[in-house]
């Protein structure tokens, strides 16, 4: 994560993109680029979205890595670690949803 935090910092500095990174901007192009995302599903049949072709992994592939690098870049810009909340998050939802004995 540390290594994807500088290399993103670089390529922002290197195209003066930094002006455009406010919140509110990286949390709107990360709104889109999970549309993009749901893009690729969205009229697949459930067993459809079961992806195996090549074509449609590489997509999946490329829009995956855009939702991390806005989430990256807002995280950084908060100085937070998107792996380090993840965890925090999860610990909380083990809490709110527990394992239901039944269910096992």
């Amino acid at each position: 994560m540390k290594q994807l935090k500088s290399d993103l910092r670089q390529f922002d500095k290197e195209r003066n993109w930094s002006v455009y990174h406010s919140p509110k901007n990286l949390s709107m192009a990360l709104a889109v680029e999970v549309a993009e995302l749901m893009e690729i599903f969205q009229w697949m049949t459930e067993k459809e979205s079961q992806v195996t072709e090549p074509e449609v992994l590489i997509h999946l592939k490329e829009e995956i890595g855009d939702v991390q690098i806005y989430l990256t870049l807002i995280a950084d810009r908060f100085n937070l670690c998107p792996i380090e909340e993840a965890k925090k998050k999860l610990k909380k939802n083990k809490i709110k949803y527990p394992v239901l004995v039944d269910f096992l």
